[in-house]
């Protein structure tokens, strides 16, 4: 017996297909409603959007030259320093809203 490739059945999505599906979801402002509209499952615009917000600069990565790539690094850095020093105040202003007994 010969060895017959088993065809694929998982659906090929086409990029003009995936960009309407996400300004469906995007302009009816739920993905859930968009997925059953074009009969797809919700997980799958849920990643086409996590990909879509995905920084053209980390997906370039090598094709940026030094100075942007530095500059990139320096501003993210100082994105993560500012988040946790967000945090802490959040936690101080917890620590000292609640109001103590006279």
């Amino acid at each position: 017996m010969k060895d017959v490739p088993k065809p694929d059945k998982r659906r090929k999505y086409d990029a003009a297909f995936r960009a309407e599906a996400l300004r469906l979801a995007e302009q009816s402002r739920s993905t859930q409603t968009a997925a059953r509209a074009l009969n797809i499952d919700p997980k799958r615009i849920y990643q086409w959007q996590k990909a879509a917000q995905t920084p053209v600069a980390a997906a370039l990565g090598a094709d940026l030259d030094p100075a942007t790539a530095t500059k990139l690094r320096q501003l993210r850095a100082l994105a993560r320093r500012q988040a946790q020093e967000l945090e802490f105040l959040k936690k101080v202003i917890a620590i000292f809203s609640v109001t103590l007994p006279l």
